[in-house]
């Protein structure tokens, strides 16, 4: 076969119109690979893969992908204008306390905050909930529930409120909580997972020196290391943990080490995040992309040899999401690499005192602050200036970024990087090259029919293909 694409949409996005531009215009871009090229439709995320010696045929407006992509142009594009520009909030990243444990040098809130900040009282966290609940009910289909994941800081600080607020409504929302795994006790465990509140873990590096060199206490003390392997080995078997890796200079070369010390303790789902760098510290430690993607790609490639001799998966999550961002964008699970993003849009974040915020990544960025929950309407907020510069933010308005044939897959992310590093939400965020060579990556592993080792399994249970040439 000469030519290959196949594409599938979730099932919801079914009977939906269409409105398109002109087309098609299709770009050849080199993936790596001995037999075949990329060929994409950049405005629409539309992909090929096209044998080399056949591309001069496959672009002739006689080729079969050329009349079948003619056929669905307008239904590829309304479903990208739908999942850029129509999607609804549906969930909340919930920051019940300024304050945290430990001091690590990545982090995106300011240190003044995470060292003495204030703690959300239990009455106001209630209050709180239920606000939310009225609010976001109004998006979330029948018979699904909002999400709410409290996030850090770090939230086992203030855990008699987020308890409270886990047992008052488990019925309304989905909870997750993202912890460092410090304060986590046997009763702690006993009550998250009796509640099926969903647990994020975070763990840098495969063994203790490596870890604390970013995550530390405020006396710089070790233990971290140590207190997350015990928590990842209570855990064990527990469908609704994952653990969340920050890579960095200071681990950067031993991912592949920690990808297998996670599969050998029976973790499913991990997260390899490039260092957001909104504030200075986190720049300090930000790796050069083309090093970071040598030992990035050689994590994911151990991520599959150790699922080939075990049979158990563990799923790199963040690149998981590419590559569906690649073969069903509509079904992609994280929405940080789409432009807009999900901030402001699918999702924002309270602060402990009730302030609204596009996203966690700005509750240390005052400027951001588009309301309150307590005091403002949550649609006025979303409508805010503030929250309008991150749900507004194209990347087909961004140079370099509104010529590259990629643009979709990444979405130029992190708006708030891009302010804070890069000088306005009209520059491209880190890590550029580092999305690029995922892509690539992503396409030789579809070309070689490797992709779905890399994906949940079930991945397309309620995804319907629309597109298979």
């Amino acid at each position: 076969m000469s030519e290959s694409a196949n594409r599938k949409t979730a099932a919801s996005s079914r009977g939906q119109m269409a409105n398109s531009g002109n087309g098609p215009s299709f770009v050849p871009v080199d993936i790596g690979h001995d037999t075949y090229m990329g060929l994409l439709a950049a405005d629409t995320a539309f992909w090929s893969l096209v044998k080399k010696d056949q591309l001069a045929n496959v672009l002739s407006n006689g080729s079969s992908l050329m009349l079948e992509y003619r056929d669905k142009q307008r239904t590829f594009a309304k479903e990208m204008e739908t999942l850029r520009f129509g999607l609804t909030p549906s969930a909340v990243y919930f920051n019940p306390t300024e304050r945290c444990n430990l001091n690590c040098s990545y982090c995106y809130i300011p240190t003044d905050m995470r060292r003495s900040g204030a703690h959300m009282g239990t009455k106001q966290l209630l209050d709180a909930l239920d606000r939310l609940r009225t609010y976001l009910g109004q998006y979330v289909p029948a018979g699904r529930r909002p999400q709410v994941i409290f996030h850090g800081a770090e939230p086992m600080l203030n855990r008699e409120a987020v308890f409270k607020g886990i047992e008052a409504f488990g019925n309304d929302f989905s909870f997750g909580i993202q912890t460092n795994a410090t304060l986590l006790d046997d009763s702690a465990i006993s009550f998250l997972r009796d509640h099926k509140v969903g647990i994020g873990l975070s763990l840098d590096g495969h063994e203790a020196s490596i870890t604390d060199e970013t995550r530390k206490s405020w006396s710089n003390e070790g233990g971290v290391h140590d207190k997350v392997l015990w928590a990842i080995e209570k855990l064990n078997g527990y469908e609704r943990f994952n653990v969340i890796c920050t890579a960095t200079t200071k681990n950067m070369h031993v991912l592949p080490q920690i990808v297998e010390l996670l599969h050998q303790m029976n973790v499913e789902t991990c997260m390899l995040n490039p260092v957001r760098c909104t504030l200075p510290g986190a720049r300090e430690v930000k790796p050069a992309d083309h090093e970071l993607s040598t030992y990035y790609l050689s994590a994911l490639e151990k991520s599959v040899e150790l699922y080939e001799k075990t049979g158990r998966k563990l799923v790199v999550a963040n690149f998981a999401n590419i590559l569906l961002g690649i073969i069903a964008p509509a079904a992609r699970r994280l929405m940080c690499d789409i432009s807009p993003c999900g901030g402001g849009r699918c999702f924002f974040a309270v602060a402990p005192n009730g302030d609204l915020f596009p996203c966690s990544e700005f509750i240390g960025l005052p400027h951001f602050r588009g309301g309150n929950l307590f005091a403002d309407d949550i649609d006025d907020v979303l409508k805010s200036a503030p929250f309008k510069m991150v749900s507004e933010r194209n990347v087909d308005t961004i140079t370099p970024c509104n010529t590259c044939a990629l643009r979709h897959f990444c979405g130029s992310p992190c708006p708030a990087e891009a302010h804070e590093m890069n000088g306005g939400m009209d520059a491209p965020g880190a890590f550029c090259e580092l999305y690029e060579h995922q892509v690539r990556f992503a396409l030789r592993l579809i070309a070689d029919n490797r992709h779905e080792a890399f994906l949940f399994d079930n991945w397309d249970k309620d995804a319907q293909t629309i597109f298979q040439v």
